[in-house]
């Protein structure tokens, strides 16, 4: 490492250092630190006026000496500056320092020419005065610089602009960045933090009071605040819900900013402040992903996407573009999806790799039911992993469609994972879904089918590829979703249709379920059938009414009749369940990721299963309902149609979430997957 490498470690441990000391050590070191710092400008006062070095002759003289630095650090303690955040000090802070400083001198003169001045000249007290107040602003400037870093610098808007008052909730390093930022170039002048950590309480930063959250309905009276910015880690959704709860009842906007990975590139400024939207606050806080597990099925090797155009199967492509594959094959049925996704893709590649030594694109337009062009893909490109992401996913569609329906998600499978089989692939994942437990509807038997078809062939003597699959629930804002419907209807002013009050569903960001499919992948060693965690689940009626609250508008409800939108509740669709369950028994263990389960459940012997589907083809070729309603009884587990189904009894709805939560809760890390026959 070079010289300046090893500086540059060196300063970066010591701000680390310094900013994991508890508070009360931090002040410690400021009143110790400042004064030495004054004891050593009033000594070398005296040495200069002496011209020699100093020592006090008699005790009286000694003690009005030692006064000064002490009157001073404790003028500095009475007017609040130790609760000033070093790094933040600003320039308010600084006219406190002088002010403190002069007001220090002042009694220390009126302390030395009482007691009789004891050989203290008075040309020290006012040396003693500027020199002190120059070197302890130079000092806290000095701290500042070492423990954050320099941000651009932003000419300041005209003073005389009229401003906004907002409180900004989260007073560490993004709020006082956004404070700084906001005072330059916005019209929004910030009259207060305010901060879950007990520590921050009364102290300043930059000049503004950080306050506790009891205390946010005094200050948004005090100020008559009407908006409330949000500087906190666009990871921590779970602090962002509890904020928004605590701010549900007074009449203000709140607004986010924006991520740092934004500001970074150069996207956005840190001042360009957006709506909260329901995506920053669903889901839970995500667990950085394991590297390893990532690269392992990817770095340096060929890569097929089926459905690569979609919602998951687009995230999946950016998510393994990551990981540097020698080849990235994107297969989609649609032009125009692949169209979008290859360019895309193509830029980023442009981007990350300007002078070459990318991966190889490929875009092949095609059916997954096209075995001709499933196999001439593979061998020209020499595949040697696939993730199956090619699906249809809307429910009622799929329940009015069938045939096509069971076609697409099933048979197109089997036809991709044949292939996969023959032509000796290493790895194929399937993305499945929670609504392939017990389902209710063909979309989801179609995708349990699916699975059945991986495990059969796992279940093969001499199988050499790894089949798995990955089940998760609802991805946030991905085609067709409730939180874009709602989002519309808000738009149009309403209604905002709910099926059921008590519906719920599980609910993760489409970057994340990417990140988890592929490390789950990685995982697995041949039947495996994976299980996200998706943390608590979200009612849809409660999801509704925090879009219209975040909308700024009124629910309209028979207590408030002149609200803006109303909730119309409309009745389950066919097929549709109050609850999605993600596990079909509790043969459930542990893996490598805290956020990964896997799961043992059962199948269907090769022989059984290939019989059972030609049944189902021919079914399927006469358009026979009821003959695929009666091969799907006999063939998925717990399957049921003929319509919406609401629990009978709602408490065992309850108890069946709270099993999956508490299965993963004690699920044993490393344990290997079993199988049984259905």
């Amino acid at each position: 490492m070079s010289e300046q490498g090893e500086k540059q470690q060196f300063t970066a441990l010591v701000r680390k250092s310094l900013l994991e000391l508890p508070r009360y050590y931090k002040r410690a070191v400021l009143v110790l630190s400042d004064f030495v710092l004054l004891f050593a400008v009033a000594w070398s006062a005296m040495s200069l006026r002496y011209q020699a070095l100093y020592w006090p002759q008699t005790t009286p003289e000694l003690i009005l000496f030692a006064a000064a630095p002490v009157i001073t650090v404790a003028t500095f303690a009475w007017f609040g500056l130790y609760r000033l955040v070093t790094r933040f000090i600003g320039y308010r802070g600084t006219l406190r320092i002088f002010a403190c400083v002069g007001l220090s001198v002042l009694i220390w003169a009126l302390m030395v020419f009482m007691f009789g001045q004891h050989g203290i000249p008075r040309t020290v007290i006012v040396t003693y005065g500027f020199i002190g107040a120059i070197l302890v602003t130079a000092s806290r400037q000095l701290a500042g610089l070492l423990l954050k870093s320099v941000g651009i610098q932003i000419p300041k808007l005209p003073l005389d602009i009229e401003r906004k008052p907002v409180l900004i909730f989260g007073a560490g390093q993004l709020g006082s960045e956004l404070l700084e930022s906001l005072r330059r170039v916005s019209d929004c002048e910030p009259v207060g933090f305010i901060d879950n950590e007990p520590s921050m309480w009364g102290q300043y930063v930059g000049g503004v009071k950080v306050y506790r959250p009891q205390k946010i309905g005094h200050v948004i009276e005090r100020a008559e605040v009407r908006e409330v910015l949000l500087a906190v880690p666009e990871t921590h959704r779970r602090e962002r819900r509890q904020i928004l709860a605590e701010l549900e009842s007074y009449p203000v906007q709140v607004k986010v900013m924006p991520s740092m990975e934004e500001i970074a590139t150069g996207k956005v400024g840190i001042t360009d402040v957006r709506p909260l939207e329901v995506e920053d606050l669903l889901g839970r806080d995500p667990v950085p992903p394991n590297m390893e597990l990532l690269t392992r099925s990817i770095l340096g090797k060929s890569i097929l996407v089926s459905g690569a155009g979609g919602s998951v199967g687009s995230e999946l492509v950016r998510q393994i573009l990551k990981q540097h594959p020698t080849r990235l094959v994107l297969l989609d049925i649609s032009e125009v999806a692949l169209y979008e996704i290859e360019m895309e893709i193509s830029e980023l590649i442009e981007r990350n790799f300007p002078e070459g030594g990318g991966p190889e694109l490929v875009g092949v337009l095609g059916s997954v039911l096209d075995d001709l062009v499933v196999r001439d893909t593979i061998k020209r490109y020499a595949i040697e992993t696939i993730y199956h992401a090619a699906a249809y996913k809307h429910v009622p569609i799929v329940e009015n469609n069938a045939a096509v329906g069971l076609l697409n998600n099933t048979f197109g499978c089997a036809v991709i994972a044949e292939a996969a089989r023959d032509l000796g692939v290493e790895r194929f994942v399937l993305i499945s879904t929670d609504k392939a437990v017990r389902p209710t509807n063909i979309m989801g038997a179609s995708k349990r089918l699916a699975e059945l078809v991986l495990q059969a062939h796992a279940d093969e003597e001499n199988a050499s590829t790894v089949f798995t699959m990955v089940r998760f629930g609802n991805v946030l804002d991905s085609s067709g979703s409730v939180v874009r419907r709602f989002r519309n209807q808000i738009k149009q002013g309403g209604p905002v249709t709910v099926t059921h009050p008590e519906i719920i569903r599980y609910f993760m960001s489409i970057p994340e379920a990417a990140e988890l499919v592929i490390q789950a992948g990685t995982m697995a060693t041949g039947g495996d059938v994976f299980v996200l965690d998706m943390g608590d689940p979200i009612k849809i009626d409660d999801l509704a009414r925090l879009m219209i609250r975040l909308a700024g508008s009124e629910l309209r409800t028979e207590d408030t009749p002149n609200g803006d939108i109303e909730i119309v509740y409309t009745g389950l669709r066919p097929g549709e369940k109050l609850y999605e369950e993600l596990l079909l028994g509790a043969n459930t263990t542990g893996t490598e990721h805290p956020r990964i389960l896997r799961s043992g459940e059962p199948f269907l012997p090769a022989d059984d299963l290939w019989r059972e589907l030609e049944t189902l083809s021919d079914a399927m070729k006469r358009r026979d309902i009821d003959a695929i309603h009666n091969v799907l009884k006999t063939t998925v587990e717990g399957y049921c149609c003929g319509g919406a189904v609401e629990n009978e009894d709602e408490e065992a709805q309850m108890e069946t979430v709270e099993a999956n939560k508490e299965a993963s809760k004690e699920a044993t890390v490393f344990a290997p997957a079993s199988r049984t026959l259905h």
